[in-house]
C-alpha cells in the first residue's frame, strides 16, 4: 500500500519533470539561428513504486511519478555522414570552377583588347607595311603591334603565376587551419567522453565537434567513424587525422614549387607530418593540390600559353630571319630590311633565357631601327642594281602567317576553346553538386533544425502539464489538511 504523502512525491516529480521540458524547448528557442545547432528533446518515463517486484512485494505498484531519463539530441547520424560527403564535394567543385574563371579572366576572350585581337592587329600591321615598304611609319606601327603582343603574352603568363603563388599561399593557410581544426575535435573528444562516461549531457559539445568536422570536410574531404565512447575518429582519404584523443598534423613538404616556373624542378607534396606518406586530400585542399602540382591544371594552361609563344616566335622569326625554304627552288630565301640587314629574328626572349611566354619580347636591336624590319626577299640596298629589290614580298608572308592552319592563331584559338569547355563543364558540375548538397542540407535540417511553431506547441505542453501537477499537489495538500486539522473533531 502507498504511503498517504507519497502523492506529494508523485506531484512533485511532475513539477521537475515539466519545468525541465520548459528548460529545453526554451533552449531550442534560444538557439533557433545558432549555425549547427541540434533540436533537443526531453524523454520522460514513469516511476515505478516497486522497480524489482517480487513475490512477497508488500506494495500495489501503482507507480511514483515521472522522471526525465535523457536529454535527446535528434540527430541522424547517416545524413551527417552524407553531408560531410556532399560539402566535400561542394568545396572541390567551388574551388575548382573559380580557379578556372580566374583562367579564364587572364585571357579575357574574346575581346577587343585580348591577345586575338592583338595577334590580328599585328598581321594587320605586316600588310600596311607590304603595300608602303618605304615607308617608315607602317613598320613603326607593326612593330609597337608585335611588342603588344608580346606584352599580352607576358602579361598573361605572369597573372597565370600570380594564381599559382597565391593559390600555393592558400594552401599553406589550409594546411594549418587542418591541423589547428583537428587539435580542436581531439580536444572536444576528451570532454564528450569525461561528460559521459560521468552521466552528464554533452548535446552541445556534440554541436561543436559536428561544425569542426563539417569545416574539416570542406577542407580537406572529412569521413569519420563513431567510437561506442563517444568518441569520434576522424579521416582524410583512409588515414587517419583524429582517434579519439591523439591527432596527426600533415605539412606541405619543403622545398617544393612556390611559382609555375618552379615546376620544372620541384612538385607540391601534401604528406602526413609523421612518416612522409602523401595525404588524399578532397575538398578544397584536394581542388588546389589537382591545380598546384606537376602536370596540373595551371601547369597545363601555362605549358599550352608557352606553346603559342615558341610558335609565334619560330614562325615569324622562320620568315623574318630568312630561314624558310622557297617552294619553287628549295633553297633557302633571304630576308633583308630596307636597310639591307639580314638574318635578324623578330621576337626573341629576354636576358637569353628560353623562349617562352613568360620572356617573349620583340628584339630591341630591330625596335631601335625600324629600317631592320625584313620587308623585302631581296636586298634593297645591294650595289647591284639588277638584285637590288624593295617588293615588301617578306612582310607580305608574314601578314599571311595569320591563315595558317598550324600557325600560333590557331594554337591560341585551340587552347581558348579547350578551356572554354573545361570552365563550362566545372561550372556545369560545380552547379549540380551544389544543388544535391542543399537537398542533404534540407533534409538534415528537417530532422534536426529548429522549428520555433513545434517549440511554441511544447512551450504550451509542458506548461499546461506544470500547472496540472500544481493542481494536484494543491488537491493532496488539501486532503492531508482535512486529514490532520479536522479528523477527530466529533464530541468536543
Amino acid at each position: 500500500m502507498g504511503s498517504t504523502f507519497s502523492g506529494l512525491n508523485t506531484a512533485l516529480t511532475s513539477l521537475y519533470a515539466q519545468r525541465r521540458g520548459l528548460d529545453v524547448a526554451g533552449q531550442n528557442i534560444a538557439n533557433a539561428n545558432t549555425e549547427g545547432y541540434t533540436r533537443q528533446r526531453v524523454v520522460m518515463h514513469g516511476q515505478n513504486a516497486n522497480l524489482v517486484p517480487g513475490v512477497y512485494a508488500t506494495t500495489d505498484a501503482v507507480g511514483n511519478g515521472v522522471t526525465v531519463t535523457s536529454v535527446e539530441r535528434l540527430r541522424n547520424t547517416a545524413l551527417d555522414q552524407r553531408s560531410y560527403t556532399e560539402h566535400a564535394n561542394s568545396a572541390y567543385h567551388n574551388e575548382r570552377t573559380s580557379a578556372y574563371n580566374l583562367i579564364e579572366d587572364v585571357f579575357g576572350e574574346p575581346s577587343d583588347t585580348a591577345l586575338q585581337a592583338r595577334l590580328q592587329d599585328m598581321w594587320d600591321g605586316f600588310n600596311a607595311v607590304a603595300a608602303h615598304p618605304a615607308q617608315k611609319a607602317p613598320k613603326a606601327a607593326a612593330l609597337e603591334q608585335a611588342t603588344t603582343v608580346a606584352a599580352s603574352l607576358n602579361d598573361a603568363a605572369g597573372a597565370l603565376n600570380s594564381q599559382y603563388v597565391a593559390t600555393r599561399a592558400g594552401l599553406d593557410t589550409y594546411a594549418g587551419e587542418v591541423n589547428k581544426t583537428a587539435a580542436s575535435i581531439a580536444k572536444l573528444n576528451h570532454e564528450i567522453v569525461v561528460a559521459t562516461q560521468a552521466g552528464l549531457q554533452a548535446n552541445e559539445l556534440m554541436d561543436q565537434r559536428g561544425q569542426q568536422i563539417l569545416k574539416l570536410a570542406e577542407l580537406a574531404g572529412a569521413t569519420t567513424v563513431d567510437s561506442p565512447n563517444g568518441a569520434t575518429n576522424v579521416y582524410i582519404g583512409n588515414a587517419q587525422l583524429v582517434s579519439g584523443f591523439n591527432v596527426r598534423e600533415i605539412q606541405i613538404k619543403d622545398p617544393s614549387a612556390t611559382r609555375l616556373e618552379d615546376l620544372a624542378t620541384l612538385d607540391v607534396n601534401l604528406q602526413w607530418k609523421d612518416n612522409g606518406t602523401p595525404v588524399v586530400a578532397g575538398g578544397t585542399m584536394g581542388a588546389q593540390m589537382e591545380l598546384l602540382r606537376k602536370g596540373g591544371t595551371l601547369a597545363t594552361w601555362s605549358q599550352r600559353l608557352d606553346d603559342v609563344a615558341t610558335k609565334l616566335a619560330a614562325d615569324v622569326n622562320g620568315v623574318h630571319a630568312g630561314t624558310n625554304i622557297d617552294p619553287e627552288t628549295n633553297q633557302p630565301v633571304a630576308a633583308f630590311g630596307y636597310d639591307g640587314s639580314s638574318g635578324l629574328q623578330l621576337f626573341v626572349p629576354k636576358e637569353g633565357a628560353t623562349l617562352n611566354a613568360r620572356n617573349i619580347m620583340v628584339n630591341q636591336e630591330i625596335v631601335d631601327d625600324v629600317d631592320k624590319l625584313a620587308i623585302s626577299s631581296g636586298n634593297p640596298k645591294s650595289a647591284d642594281a639588277a638584285t637590288r629589290v624593295l617588293d615588301g614580298d617578306r612582310a607580305d608572308a608574314l601578314a599571311e602567317l595569320a591563315d595558317s592552319r598550324t600557325g600560333a592563331d590557331a594554337a591560341y584559338q585551340s587552347l581558348i576553346g579547350d578551356l572554354g569547355v573545361a570552365a563550362q563543364s566545372s561550372t556545369r558540375r560545380r552547379d549540380i553538386q551544389n544543388a544535391v548538397t542543399d537537398q542533404v542540407d534540407a533534409a538534415r535540417d528537417s530532422e534536426s533544425g529548429v522549428n520555433l511553431d513545434e517549440e511554441m506547441t511544447n512551450l504550451l505542453t509542458y506548461q499546461r502539464g506544470y500547472e496540472a501537477a500544481s493542481r494536484v499537489l494543491t488537491t493532496i495538500d488539501s486532503m492531508l489538511d482535512q486529514l490532520i486539522n479536522r479528523t477527530g473533531l466529533v464530541g468536543r
